[in-house]
């Protein structure tokens, strides 16, 4: 079981996939995590990766996640395909879609982070809030056009653990019974609940902007 993480920065990726991991393994599952590798890349070079260089971050973060064991629940915070869409805005460099798209198909289960959640300044990594839409829409585009599913995720922590555990549950049912339990899971009381449902989400953002 491949579970692929995306979504714009800020948006709570990391935190979710290192809940997620933790939940799996408490639940008697082996999970292989698989961190993001332009983290990495920043804290070694101490910058952001120029053009030439994306080509490397795509294949390393391919090449970590073809590396994990087949009998694991891998979760990969993020996948090519984030790379790609940011090759996209900054260098208008759709060079790299092909391979993610690629890449992503792979995977069992993908979860898009809801931009719910406050932008947070995090040094070398963070362009700024007025980026996750577009990042957010180019994401989404994506998928869709390659007619991968997703599912996007909301709420703000034990909820969107459950949020993200019940987004699971849709995209791979006969899996996700392993993690049954006796109770109803929590979910989202707010305007929107779970999922990708355009409907919903209008709802959820035309209910942040009410002052």
């Amino acid at each position: 079981m491949k579970i692929a993480l995306l979504g714009a920065e800020s948006t709570g990726k990391s935190q979710l996939a290192l809940a997620l991991s933790a939940h799996l393994r408490n639940s008697g599952l082996a999970v292989h995590h698989v961190g993001e590798y332009l983290r990495e890349w920043c804290d070694t070079h101490q910058r952001t990766p120029t053009q030439d260089e994306q080509h490397h971050i795509v294949q390393t973060q391919i090449a970590r996640v073809m590396a994990t064991p087949a009998d694991t629940v891998v979760i990969a915070d993020t996948t090519p395909l984030m790379t790609a869409v940011y090759s996209q805005l900054l260098f208008n460099d759709h060079s790299h879609d092909d391979l993610a798209l690629v890449h992503q198909a792979l995977f069992d289960v993908t979860l898009l982070t809801g931009l719910d959640l406050a932008w947070v300044s995090d040094g070398l990594q963070r362009d700024g809030p007025h980026v996750r839409e577009p990042v957010d829409q180019k994401v989404r585009h994506m998928l869709s056009q390659a007619n991968l599913p997703y599912q996007v995720v909301y709420g703000s922590g034990p909820q969107r653990l459950e949020n993200a555990l019940f987004c699971m549950g849709r995209q791979a049912p006969q899996w996700a019974k392993q993690l049954a339990r006796q109770e109803s899971p929590t979910r989202w009381s707010g305007l929107c609940e779970t999922c990708g449902n355009g409907d919903c989400e209008h709802r959820l953002f035309t209910g942040l902007l009410v002052p």
